[in-house]
């Protein structure tokens, strides 16, 4: 393969995000960074780099280890980087976490009537002093 491939066709390559544009915009929000550093979109990667990805609640750390600029199967992308154990062992405490934290948090039994979300509607509404 190449000697050196785009951060986001490399992304999109490795199943991080579902389509280049999304990879461009975790980018530019700042959610993916290059030795700890935030990086453009053009970047250039090379096998062995060192990256942090934010996923919604996740955040990996990963080596690269193969360039592709091709999406393939699930299977084959994951063979494009490896996940640092330090990562793994920290994603699964924060998941445990919240998991645990997730039981605190009352849910409504049902979905609320029409008078009582205008009621919630009225509510949010309010001038804030």
């Amino acid at each position: 393969m190449n000697e050196k491939l785009r951060i986001d066709k490399w992304l999109w390559a490795a199943r991080f995000f579902k389509t280049r544009s999304l990879a461009k915009a975790a980018i530019e929000g700042g959610k993916v960074q290059v030795g700890g550093q935030r990086v453009k979109v053009s970047k250039e990667i090379m096998v062995g780099d060192q990256l942090r990805v934010r996923q919604g609640w996740d955040e990996k750390d990963i080596v690269i280890v193969a360039l592709s600029d091709q999406r393939r199967g699930a299977p084959e992308a994951s063979q494009l980087y490896q996940e640092t154990d330090e990562s793994i062992a920290r994603r699964e405490a924060e998941a445990v976490a919240r998991k645990a934290a997730g039981g605190m948090i009352e849910r409504p039994m049902k979905r609320p009537s029409k008078r009582e979300r205008r009621q919630i509607h009225r509510f949010r509404e309010l001038p804030k002093d």
